[in-house]
């Protein structure tokens, strides 16, 4: 049975998963119905050093740069409009042997949001899931339960390294500056 998260909250996969090497990251969420307009959330990751920051603007994993140059994060899939998909957006993580403490960020936010006058305030149900990628089990999960009406981006959550242990942290802050403020607080050149 999958760990449900709660804001702030965290787990050891490593302890939850003995032998576990490779999560899938999905993020997912209902579609609007208020207008019928589809709502587009791109997801993205960013593996950062020790500091916070990213290693490389090639560590920003998004719909125009699928994967890292390790291969360690690949952006897997999106569904456009969020509907008739359980977890409508992917990530692949494996743990890279040669960085034993870095750290992913999980994030989302909706397509060309200033244009469409999107936020997640508009958004129902979203989550993040971390799955173990052999057998497709669910490990973790965390559901967002605020209301974060003038957010464009968010931060859901964290896969890092404590010591030998890999862990997820639900994180769900948000940035009204939308993926760019996101990119920016972790280093990436925009």
């Amino acid at each position: 049975m999958a760990v449900s998260l709660s804001k702030g909250g965290n787990v050891s996969l490593t302890k939850e998963a003995p032998g576990l090497t490779a999560v899938t990251v999905g993020l997912g969420w209902d579609v609007r119905t208020t207008t019928g307009t589809d709502f587009d959330l791109d997801a993205s990751a960013i593996a950062v050093n020790t500091q916070g920051k990213v290693y490389s603007d090639q560590h920003f994993v998004f719909f125009n740069n699928k994967q890292t140059p390790d291969q360690t994060i690949v952006h897997t899939g999106d569904n456009l409009t969020g509907e008739g998909a359980a977890t409508t957006s992917r990530s692949t993580s494996t743990w890279p042997a040669s960085r034993p403490t870095s750290t992913r960020s999980s994030s989302r936010s909706p397509y060309d949001a200033e244009t469409r006058s999107q936020n997640f305030g508009q958004v129902r149900n979203a989550y993040i899931r971390i799955v173990n990628q052999a057998g497709g089990t669910e490990i973790a999960r965390y559901d967002l339960s605020e209301d974060a009406a003038t957010e464009t981006a968010m931060v859901f959550g964290e896969l890092y390294r404590n010591g030998a242990e890999w862990k997820f942290r639900a994180v769900g802050q948000g940035y009204a500056s939308g993926l760019v403020g996101i990119a920016q607080d972790f280093g990436v050149n925009v």
